[in-house]
């Protein structure tokens, strides 16, 4: 899941009441008979599908199954994966979800930002009604005014320029490319580490993400992040499925392929990719190889430069 689907620290577990599902302990994946005997058991109004560290497909039909066998709405949290559907890599939530949230900065590759998604629009069960005409509702109309005046300012117009800029470029053949490369890169590099030893959870990736379990390791996640970035290598420590560490040391670290693409990676540097980090982990406390990782890490990104037309010295001065 992700902060933002109950967690106690985050408003959404102080204003309301969740209860979490998990994954299998040997398959990494969403445990369904968990899910429907919480779902029969607690009867929530709103089922969460989705999240932040899940290397898989979301699995969209199965959720809907549970969630009509108790009269429950069903959200879709696709934040990560969004431009993966948006291309038809990744399975469509539609026509399975009531409500679909996204971000517009991961594998859509926008400006920070989210979108609220209603696929066919339908009346609130709940009573909400139009003051003056009596009229029930529509659950977009209740979702727009939930944003705005509810919880939002004035719009940022840039960001909203930014969005349309993102949304044009994922309808263009060069973006599915982008996508198909993507996942292409995150399964070689999770290939790649399984090689080496890692435990990545549930054995590989669908998508866009890898998640490596380093338990076995005896190294936190916090380490490794740590060192990775000494060595030029940005990760994020991440909570494992059954994490006995706190959510600020974690045992795993979390890897996503959507930037090294933009800059032109394809399988073969996802191969240098992996190497690099086992010798950074294999080596965590050795400062020396951690110094002469990085340097390979500059060498490697010097060939993919970000601005490929103009160095940083050539940029065009504001009058």
């Amino acid at each position: 899941g992700h902060l933002t689907h109950g967690s106690p620290v985050n408003f959404s577990g102080k204003l309301y009441k969740f209860i979490s599902y998990g994954v299998d302990k040997n398959t990494g994946r969403v445990d369904f008979g968990e899910v429907s005997a919480l779902a029969k058991k607690h009867k929530p109004k709103l089922i969460v599908c989705g999240g932040s560290a899940y290397p898989r497909f979301i699995e969209f039909e199965m959720f809907r199954q549970v969630a009509d066998d108790i009269n429950a709405f069903l959200m879709a949290d696709i934040a990560h994966p969004s431009g993966l559907v948006a291309t038809g890599i990744h399975p469509t939530p539609w026509p399975y979800c009531h409500v679909v949230t996204s971000t517009t900065h991961k594998t859509l590759r926008g400006p920070r930002g989210g979108l609220i998604l209603v696929g066919k629009d339908f009346e609130n069960t709940w009573g909400a009604v139009a003051p003056k005409s009596g009229r029930i509702k529509m659950v977009s109309e209740l979702i727009d005014s939930a944003v705005m005046p509810g919880i939002q300012g004035g719009p940022l117009m840039h960001v909203i320029a930014g969005k349309a800029v993102a949304f044009g470029e994922a309808l263009k053949p060069s973006y599915f490319q982008y996508c198909e490369q993507i996942v292409k890169n995150a399964q070689i590099l999770a290939e790649t580490l399984l090689n080496l030893g890692y435990d990545i959870v549930s054995g590989g990736t669908d998508t866009h993400l890898v998640l490596i379990d380093l338990t076995k390791k005896g190294i936190s996640g916090k380490k490794a992040e740590i060192s990775l970035e000494k060595a030029g290598i940005t990760t994020n420590k991440n909570m494992v499925p059954f994490d006995e560490r706190s959510p600020m040391v974690t045992s795993g670290i979390r890897i996503g392929t959507p930037a090294l693409t933009t800059r032109g990676f394809q399988e073969d540097e996802m191969v240098q990719v992996a190497n690099l980090i086992d010798n950074v982990i294999q080596n965590i406390q050795d400062e020396t190889i951690i110094e002469n990782t990085r340097n390979s890490v500059s060498e490697l990104c010097n060939q993919f430069p970000i601005y490929e037309d103009c160095a940083i010295d050539e940029m065009p001065q504001l009058s």
